[in-house]
């Protein structure tokens, strides 16, 4: 950790503490305490900061706190954290705190984000479009992203997905193949007590798609003092794209841009019938 992040550490926490405070005093304590914990969970590059944006416009309709924390299984210089420290991270969410999270579909986080205190969101995307996403991250916006180097190492945009595909390991360097990726994730989409979204229809069918996560909340005993539909309206205004380090273009469909037949193929031999179990094809004649 940098002396940078210890030093901005004890400010966040007492920022958290101060904003529960005020939630407390404006919609009341035991409104508060009767609050689910409510977590945001994606695959990296599939909407977890588009999800994040509009479960943090909660705090606009009630007594929600957005602790300002980095996802709960990264630490404060985005490294990856031990699955301790991870529970303890989520055990230390209080009624009505709204996170994020990268967490693979095992336990014990099954468990506790399946517990009666919680109401938890997944979101997950056309794999060909994450792929997309995740190779102009690595290449061109973070420079110390590990594959930044062997992908500009490639001479073009095939071969990196080819690689983003199927996977490498070398010397300094690994990355999973894009199937084994989605596999400890799948199984969020078996979880009745979780909210799957996907990230497409957070872009074309926003209206409904968000009008669904308020009946979820709303089967966690939760309440608003506005219509549905402004509340629909309050969490659209919280979506900014643009404030999100990440954010590139986020454009359903945009791999038909990229993909080659040859990627196209790699993917088809790579990835089975991923696509038909996400709902994104009916059949491999794609």
């Amino acid at each position: 950790m940098s002396l940078y992040t210890e030093i901005k550490q004890p400010i966040k926490m007492l920022r958290w503490r101060m904003r529960r405070s005020a939630a407390a005093r404006r919609y009341g304590a035991d409104k508060l305490a009767d609050m689910p914990v409510v977590i945001g969970n994606a695959m990296p590059k599939s909407g977890s900061h588009l999800l994040s944006q509009v479960l943090v416009g909660l705090t606009q309709l009630g007594p929600f706190v957005n602790p300002g924390m980095p996802p709960l299984n990264r630490s404060k210089d985005n490294e990856k954290l031990s699955e301790k420290m991870v529970l303890e991270r989520l055990r230390e969410l209080q009624p009505g705190d709204v996170a994020y999270a990268y967490l693979h579909a095992r336990q014990p986080f099954l468990r506790e984000l399946t517990a009666e205190r919680a109401s938890t969101f997944f979101v997950y995307r056309d794999p060909r479009d994450m792929l997309v996403s995740h190779v102009f991250y690595a290449s061109e916006l973070n420079p110390s992203h590990v594959m930044h180097a062997f992908y500009n190492r490639l001479d073009s945009m095939e071969e990196r997905l080819n690689v983003s595909i199927e996977g490498v390991t070398e010397t300094g360097v690994e990355l999973s193949p894009i199937r084994r990726k989605f596999d400890h994730y799948l199984g969020w989409l078996e979880q009745s007590d979780v909210l799957s979204l996907r990230f497409e229809d957070l872009i074309l069918k926003r209206d409904s798609t968000l009008a669904s996560l308020i009946d979820h909340l709303a089967n966690k005993g939760v309440s608003f003092d506005v219509s549905k539909d402004e509340a629909v309206r309050t969490l659209t205004k919280a979506i900014e794209p643009r404030k999100s380090g990440t954010f590139r273009r986020g454009q359903p469909g945009e791999w038909r841009e990229h993909f080659t037949s040859e990627n196209i193929t790699r993917f088809k031999n790579a990835t089975g019938d991923l696509l038909q179990r996400l709902g994104y094809e009916k059949d491999s004649d794609w």
